[in-house]
């Protein structure tokens, strides 16, 4: 079970949606409170239900969700748009639906999430550990034992700045150069036939929506049946759950005159099912 924990919260770690949304269930199960997430535009979009009004009261509950995803420190999501009701039957499309009628909602509010303070965490790293004791030396004892302990305390002073100093390096490299999580490489498409890309596509951002969605989705769909079929554990539930989400995202996305999208249309719902379905197994995996 502890094991499966630290999964959990390495992915919420690393951005993944479905492990966040299975660590503030677990934090907000005492209030009947239950949460939904939808990662889309670099913000990551929550809805909370409760039956009744008082756990959702704004304040309080906006405060502690804060304090459990700056816990989290997920990469690359700062922006979250928290959203609030009355608990009613499950919407796939619950996002679209919020978005077309927001008088539905109690409240609806914007966060911005601190970044974790990493020298903190390192002097807090440097303290934790203990060091194992060193062997006897087998050389002849010396009388003189202050110039050793002086040269021994000189070194875990050096050692100790060394490491704030190479923790400070790793905060700017994390910060400034590791990329996004969501930039995910997929496998070639045998099904759908791929969209000629002209000149103007290729220069536009990485983080941008495909040129094809449809494709796209496909793709992360085989992948994640695939990974369906030999999955064991919780965290490896939640990935598959993030993929079947991301997929149903990219569906909903493709466009009208897109000769497939119909198809695209039906499988929203589908995928949306298998993500959902996807998050039950880790569920049962965690309480196993």
């Amino acid at each position: 079970m502890h094991d499966s924990m630290d999964d959990i919260a390495k992915q919420a770690h690393q951005g993944s949606v479905a492990a966040i949304i299975q660590i503030l269930n677990q934090k907000l199960a005492d209030g009947r409170v239950r949460t939904r997430a939808v990662f889309a535009d670099g913000v990551l979009h929550l809805l909370c239900e409760a039956p009744i009004v008082e756990p959702l009261e704004c304040s309080v509950l906006v405060n502690h969700i804060q304090k459990i995803l700056e816990d989290i420190a997920p990469r690359n999501i700062r922006r979250v748009n928290i959203n609030s009701r009355i608990v009613q039957e499950q919407q796939l499309l619950w996002l679209e639906e919020i978005s077309r009628n927001p008088d539905h909602l109690l409240w609806s509010q914007e966060i911005i999430l601190s970044k974790p303070n990493l020298l903190q965490q390192g002097i807090k790293a440097l303290k934790s550990p203990k060091a194992e004791p060193r062997k006897k030396s087998q050389l002849p004892k010396v009388s003189s034992r202050k110039p050793k302990e002086n040269h021994h305390v000189r070194r875990s002073f050096v050692g100790g700045m060394s490491l704030i100093v190479l923790l400070l390096v790793g905060w700017f490299v994390y910060d400034r150069l590791i990329p996004s999580p969501y930039a995910s490489t997929t496998p070639q498409e045998p099904t759908p036939p791929p969209t000629p890309v002209s000149p103007s596509t290729t220069a536009t951002s990485t983080t941008a929506t495909p040129s094809d969605p449809f494709t796209e989705a496909v793709r992360l769909a085989i992948e994640a049946d695939a990974e369906g079929k030999t999955a064991n554990t919780a965290a490896q539930w939640l990935d598959i759950a993030a993929r079947w989400e991301k997929a149903s995202t990219l569906m909903n996305s493709v466009n009208p005159d897109h000769p497939r999208y119909e198809i695209a249309q039906d499988r929203v719902i589908l995928y949306r099912q298998n993500s959902q379905l996807a998050q039950q197994q880790a569920q049962q995996r965690q309480s196993e």
